[in-house]
């Protein structure tokens, strides 16, 4: 089964964005960032070009989690369409809507991103018509002014698209043959030994994988949506096919060349190095 790419409209487009996952999130000093960074606050490696000045040297200089950071596109959506190219250094007055627009979006963008990919999947034929209505209703979203994306109920619509979105996964999933598929939703499965495990078709929607042992795991057609994968080892696991994998997902994980991954994702440079990155909360 094919894992198609996602159009371009979802995929970051740093060079037409302000900088918006540098400014408007906050960062916790741990693992993952260096220092503490308010809402709001411009990162201190923010140019005036609203690139990042260490952004070959992140992981080395202790900033991994925003090498796993992904907005699916919402950073140029706010910069370019929400507030028509104006930017909050030149145009201070539009900061403060900004900042509190750009994680509303991306939220609504990861929806989008999810809803595309179901669409594409043969076997969620039977969901597509109510996937196009929710893809059709958070696009219309995503398009409308800054005040009517700040006030949405990001909670409700999630619910109603997950709703369709797990409704594709099963039909997905039902066509393993020969097995009865495994349901690990939410399961707490931090460091689990399951090296070489057969988990074709399995649930594992938002599952802690942390640290998890993976390694010629058989991932294949499994639901990975929500899944915590920060530490796993998918040393020579196979997760072709799998449903709902993102890239954030694979930067947080461990892997090697014999890993292998959907054709629209990309096998992250640190995999070669042996040293995991873990994701933020975006």
């Amino acid at each position: 089964m094919s894992h198609p790419s996602a159009p371009a409209e979802l995929q970051a487009d740093c060079a037409n964005c302000f900088g918006l996952c540098c400014v408007a999130l906050p960062f916790a000093a741990s693992a993952d960032f260096a220092r503490n960074k308010d809402a709001g606050t411009p990162c201190s490696n923010l140019q005036d070009d609203y690139r990042c000045g260490i952004h070959t040297r992140l992981r080395e200089t202790g900033w991994r989690g925003c090498t796993v950071f992904d907005c699916f596109g919402a950073g140029q959506k706010v910069s370019q369409v929400t507030f028509g190219g104006r930017d909050w250094r030149r145009h201070p007055e539009t900061s403060r809507q900004m900042f509190e627009v750009f994680p509303i979006m991306r939220q609504l963008h990861e929806l989008l991103r999810y809803a595309t990919e179901a669409l594409s999947l043969p076997a969620a034929r039977p969901a597509h018509a109510g996937l196009r209505r929710a893809l059709t209703k958070v696009e219309d979203l995503t398009r409308a002014d800054a005040a009517t994306v700040a006030g949405t109920d990001v909670g409700a619509l999630r619910t109603e698209v997950n709703a369709l979105l797990l409704e594709a996964s099963e039909l997905v999933r039902a066509k393993v043959p020969g097995r009865r598929r495994r349901n690990h939703r939410g399961a707490d499965l931090m460091g689990a030994r399951l090296a070489g495990a057969d988990l074709r078709g399995a649930n594992l929607r938002g599952a802690y994988l942390i640290a998890a042992d993976l390694t010629k795991a058989d991932l294949r057609t499994a639901d990975l949506i929500g899944a915590d994968l920060r530490d796993a080892d998918l040393s020579g696991a196979d997760l072709t096919g799998s449903i709902f994998l993102t890239q954030p997902q694979l930067n947080a994980a461990r892997g090697d060349a014999a890993t292998r991954i959907p054709d629209a994702l990309t096998r992250p440079a640190h995999w070669t190095t042996g040293r995991a990155a873990r994701p933020t909360a975006g």
